[in-house]
Order: C-alpha cells, then structure tokens, then sequence
C-alpha cells in the first residue's frame, strides 16, 4: 500500500447513504441537532449517533454545545466544498435523487452553500462581478480588482473587514446546480451576509433556499447585473 492521504477512508465515510444525506443537510451552514440529522440521513437516532461519531473522528463534521442541546455542523469549508463538488459531479453524471418540484426549483433559484449565495442567483453575482471588471481571472483564481475595490465599498460592505482575514478573498465554487461557478471566499460570505442584513433576502426555514422579496430582487438586479457569458 503506497503512502499517502487515506481517500479510500474518507470516501468510504462519505458513500455510506445516510452519512451523505446528514452531510448534505450541512452544507447550508447550519449546525443541526441528532434528531434534525435523523430525520435527514433517514434513519433512528442511535444510528445517525453511531454515523456522526464515525463523522466527526474523520474530522468531516464538529459538535458543538448550546445548554442541554448538542449540535454537529461541518468542520469547515474545506468539507462543504468538497460536497459541493461531488454533488456537482452526480449532477452532470444524471445522478440525481430529488424529485422535481416548487422546492427544488427554489434552491436552483437561490440557495446558501455553507457561506455564500450558490445557485441561479449566486452565478448572475460572480459573472457580473467578472464581466464589469471587478474581479479578474488568473491561474490562481479569481482576484479584485481595483474597480472592485471601488465597488465594494460603494455597496456598502467595510474594506478593512473583507479585504483582511483568514481564507481566501475570492475563490470560484462549481454550483451544482447550474454547472458553473459561483463566489466563495471572504468577499462572497461578506455579500451574501450583507444581503440578509439589508433585508433582501431571508433564509427559508428548513431549507438551503434563499428567498428574495420582490424589493431585494430588484435591488440585487441592479447592483449585479445580469449578463450572457459564453
């Protein structure tokens, strides 16, 4: 056996049916309880115990302690984007599960993918961001430029608070759904977090959809723009 990361391990945990329903359900970034889990991955409370267990000693997920309730959210965006990823792959291969239906057209509209907005809405943002200039592409990814700069502080996020942290500023994230990329990194957890705070759009319970009101639709139109990218 050659030496190395230990894939086989990992994609073994990640196969297992309802380990990949539990993880799904935590890609919208929100930490869940045993039962919300349960209720996910389809199966009994001890069993959806034992998965987590063997979920969180891989290091895919973390719990966390509020009171008397525990909760598990994954350890970080390196696991969402790999779920991402995956799912993006069962999709272009036609492996898909989900029935279609007024939810799953909702989550194709706009969604959450763990920090950021994904889905038809979260396209439209990244390609208008490029095809204005505000971002530029390289080898190493997408990068702000200083036309974005500009933007950013004229939509009315702080400078300091996007440009400096941990993490990427910018990263592309392959959407599922729309089989193109969609803004990740600092700047796209910053947008989408100041979308919700400007009350454009709200978290639907129970869901990764994003829901805009008919007034943040029109304010997220005009400030990203939508355009035809070959």
């Amino acid at each position: 056996m050659k030496e190395g990361p230990d894939i086989a391990r990992i994609a073994a945990l990640i196969g297992d049916p309802a380990r990949a329903n539990a993880l799904t359900a935590l890609v919208g970034g929100k930490a869940l309880t045993v039962t919300e889990l349960a209720s996910e991955a389809g199966v009994t409370l001890q069993t959806v115990s034992s998965h987590l267990a063997k979920l969180e000693e891989a290091g895919l997920v973390v719990a966390r302690k509020s009171g008397r309730h525990k909760y598990f959210a994954l350890a970080g965006p390196g696991v969402a984007r790999l779920l991402e990823a995956l799912m993006g792959l069962a999709a272009e291969g036609g492996h898909l599960r989900t029935r279609t239906g007024p939810k799953d057209a909702a989550l194709r509209r706009a969604r959450v993918c763990y920090d950021h907005l994904a889905g038809e809405s979260g396209v439209q943002l990244y390609e208008s961001l490029l095809a204005r200039g505000y971002l530029g592409l390289s080898l190493e990814g997408p990068a702000l430029s200083e036309a974005g700069r500009s933007f950013v502080a004229s939509f009315g996020l702080p400078g300091d608070a996007v440009v400096a942290g941990r993490g990427p500023l910018c990263r592309e994230c392959l959407d599922w759904s729309e089989r193109k990329s969609h803004l990740a990194g600092r700047l796209g957890r910053a947008i989408y977090a100041h979308m919700l705070a400007e009350g454009w759009a709200r978290r639907v319970e129970g869901s990764r959809a994003v829901q805009f009101t008919p007034k943040g639709k029109a304010a997220f139109d005009r400030a990203f723009p939508p355009t035809h990218r070959p």
